[in-house]
């Protein structure tokens, strides 16, 4: 499976749907904790950007799909890269939280 071909040209919001649909996938909110807190997308973890490399310790396998957003989606796209580059083939960057249109979780 090729996930960010799957996924290319889709918002956000498509692409949680696909995510309902992706066995063993896990959606990760890279911005800070502050942010993370004043509303997230429900069934989110949050990483923060700068602990990204946390991940491994949460998701070891490599295999698993990573469904990856910040606020804009330039964050999510950085950790998206240093996913791969600790051999995370399945990490995609969806997008922003500006373009969700769902509702959203407050911690």
């Amino acid at each position: 499976m090729n996930l960010a071909k799957e996924l290319a040209g889709l918002d956000i919001n498509a692409c949680l749907e696909m995510l309902k649909a992706t066995e063993n996938a896990a959606l990760i909110d890279v911005r800070s904790e502050d942010e993370f807190a004043a509303g997230h997308i429900p069934g989110a973890v949050n990483i923060p950007l700068e602990r990204i490399d946390e991940t491994a310790a949460r998701y070891p396998e490599r295999m698993r799909p990573l469904f990856l957003y910040c606020r804009s989606g330039r964050r999510s796209g950085l950790a998206e890269s240093r996913l791969r580059e600790m051999g995370y083939i399945n990490a995609v960057n969806i997008g922003g939280i500006i373009d969700y249109e769902g509702e959203k979780v407050y911690a």
